[in-house]
């Protein structure tokens, strides 16, 4: 305590009774009335939509009206449908006061007749083993279970793609409509293409909420207006209706919810279940022993061919772009994230390994193998590259031979000429979470620079971290100013020597026909820190020389 309360002091932030009332700069008002209930969606976290909106916000996004039949089903799909709800997320399901909502509004829902649609596939994946235990002392669990929301694991489930495959039927029918239907999540991420392939619009909620859509079984039912069912005695059953009160929450917290739960459950967390503990292995060593026909887990590239020391930085000559991508490509756009097919890339190098289909797993399990990785870069279903016209996916044009191909192909083509690359973007380029295979794989791609009207301040730093330069537009310049279409190439002049943060690059655009334009862009490479990890060739190589020097 004492040395807690030194630093506080040292840094102003100690208040007692005798303090003075604290000067601020600036101050907010809130007023508590005016906080409302909400979801986010449908592809980015931060598209707040009040949950009286709900409806007109999705029929804004997609007003058609679709009905497709379900094979061997005596209902149709159509577009709105929830087909996926699933409490998941360690952000919500580390929170004791929704999870006991979630199951208190499941056993109202039970008591009054309610049932899931048949349509939605619904699961619960905690963050910890001790919500198992308190929802079971609360007698919750048994609820939950009732409605679909059995327990399918623990940890990063939905929330990163790993939900599964729809039922087949489900799935044929989404395809055969184009249906634009959704997924309703407790997650905190839901970009494009990152939750299921088959769903577009992807809604983040709280976890009684997830229920009650389930329930609901439409994004276009109107929780507050219209009804989620009938209860046993044909009445309609309203959201209100069945919503614990925040005394029903509190009192069953207090009464399931003890510290012992958490020291029993981590007293041997390291151990690990019997499962983990029955794998075995070798014997431990200085250095892994890597397994060459693993489809999980690589030697990673990243060292290959490296110097005690670093060499000059030097200009970029004769690049061609890889993509030409808009505004807001995100993170989950560029970096491999949930599950992928047969056809991508990745699916057919592993169905060359001897591995099928129903065991490829996600991106996720397999972000330790490099060959995997590297082929899911820029694979995105939605990601959308301006070089093809009318073409959704990781795909782009390899300009020497003219042909369309996917971007993992491309590279390596061109890798193999040793053709240097780029990728052009809009505004907010690299927003979102997936963080490390965004710029490792990028690198992997044999991409120099990325050229953007602006970036989101860590995939920037990352970018430089893997010796990828970023470099931004200046003046109001754009990639649709410049008239980019592709079949360029570029050299970045400017860098061979002595890099400083923040200066002016040349950028020679060559275009088809002879003519050369010149434009200055900003180079983002903010620190003196970042100028040493650019020329080391990345952090981990300035990391290794410096230790390997000591």
């Amino acid at each position: 305590m004492k040395l807690v309360e030194a630093y506080a002091k040292e840094q102003g932030m100690w208040r007692d009774s005798k303090s003075p009332d604290p000067v601020f700069t600036q101050t907010l008002e809130l007023d508590l009335g005016s906080v409302e209930p909400c979801i986010s969606g449908p592809k980015r976290p931060q598209d707040r939509i009040a949950l009286k909106d709900a409806v007109s916000s999705f029929t804004g996004v997609c007003a058609e009206a679709k009905s497709v039949p379900v094979k061997g089903a005596d209902y149709a799909l159509s577009n709105g449908d929830v087909v996926i709800a699933a409490i998941t997320s360690c952000t919500n399901t580390s929170n004791p006061s929704v999870l006991v909502g979630a199951g208190l509004l499941a056993r109202k829902a039970l008591e009054k007749g309610l049932t899931v649609k048949p349509w939605v596939k619904t699961s619960l994946a905690p963050g910890s083993q001790v919500v198992t235990d308190y929802l079971t002392k609360a007698g919750l669990q048994k609820d939950l279970d009732a409605l679909g929301f059995n327990t399918v694991g623990y940890g990063c489930t939905t929330c990163i793609g790993n939900s599964g495959p729809l039922p087949e039927a489900i799935g044929k029918a989404v395809e055969e409509g184009d249906l634009n239907v959704t997924a309703v999540l407790s997650g905190n991420r839901n970009f494009e293409g990152r939750i299921s392939p088959h769903v577009k619009s992807n809604y983040l909620a709280s976890p009684p909420l997830v229920v009650a859509y389930a329930i609901a079984g439409s994004m276009k039912i109107d929780l507050y207006k219209q009804p989620l069912g009938k209860d046993k005695n044909g009445k309609d059953v309203f959201l209100k209706d069945i919503w614990p009160s925040n005394k029903e929450i509190a009192d069953t917290v207090r009464s399931c919810l003890t510290s012992e739960m958490f020291k029993t459950r981590y007293a041997d967390v390291f151990k690990g279940p019997k499962e983990w503990q029955a794998i075995g292995g070798k014997k431990a060593g200085e250095t892994f022993t890597w397994d060459p026909k693993s489809t999980y887990i690589q030697n990673p590239p990243f060292f290959a061919g490296m110097s005690k020391t670093p060499g000059k930085t030097s200009n970029i000559k004769g690049a061609y772009a890889l993509a030409i991508l808009g505004d807001s490509v995100t993170t989950d756009h560029i970096s491999p994230a949930g599950s992928f097919k047969k056809d991508h890339p990745a699916g057919k190098f592993l169905v060359g390994q001897g591995v099928e289909p129903r065991d490829f797993n996600s991106y996720g399990s397999r972000r330790g193998n490099d060959r995997v990785m590297t082929r899911g870069t820029f694979a995105n279903i939605r990601i959308k590259n301006e070089m093809l016209e009318n073409v959704e996916g990781g795909f782009t044009k390899h300009i020497p031979s003219g042909e369309q191909m996917s971007i993992y192909d491309a590279s390596m083509k061109y890798q193999e000429a040793k053709t240097p690359l780029v990728v052009f973007a809009g505004k907010e380029y690299g927003t979102g979470s997936s963080r490390d295979w965004a710029a490792k794989g990028t690198r992997l791609l044999g991409v120099k620079a990325v050229i953007a009207e602006s970036f989101e301040r860590i995939h920037r730093s990352n970018l430089v971290g893997m010796g990828i330069m970023p470099l931004q537009f200046k003046d109001g310049m754009t990639r649709k100013s410049l008239g980019l279409k592709g079949d360029e190439t570029f050299d970045i002049l400017g860098i061979d020597g002595d890099i400083k943060p923040g200066q002016d690059i040349t950028l020679t655009i060559n275009r088809k026909g002879g003519k050369s334009e010149d434009v200055k862009l900003l180079c983002r490479i903010d620190t003196l820190d970042e100028v040493e990890y650019y020329r080391n060739g990345g952090i981990l190589h300035y990391v290794l020389r410096n230790i390997a020097a000591a």
